[in-house]
């Protein structure tokens, strides 16, 4: 039997995968990955600006008005 190297290995004996691991390598793959996080942080920046220019404050009013007649009716 070898012994595990403790470098390698997370307390639980998972095996670690070092940064060097994780790095795309070819050109096609950095790419991908260039244009996935594009895309992606593109995505949320739309949708915040998106809520911030459709918010409406007064949207849950008729919630809350629902919430006090259930609170009233129980107690």
């Amino acid at each position: 039997m070898t012994a595990m190297e403790r470098t390698g290995f997370e307390p639980f004996g998972e095996q670690l995968v070092s940064a060097t691991d994780t790095q795309p390598k070819s050109r096609a793959s950095k790419l991908l990955l260039r244009a996935g996080t594009t895309v992606f942080w593109s995505l949320v920046a739309g949708i915040v600006l998106a809520r911030a220019a459709f918010f409406e404050p007064g949207i849950y009013d008729g919630f809350s008005r629902v919430a006090v007649l259930a609170k009233n009716l129980i107690f």
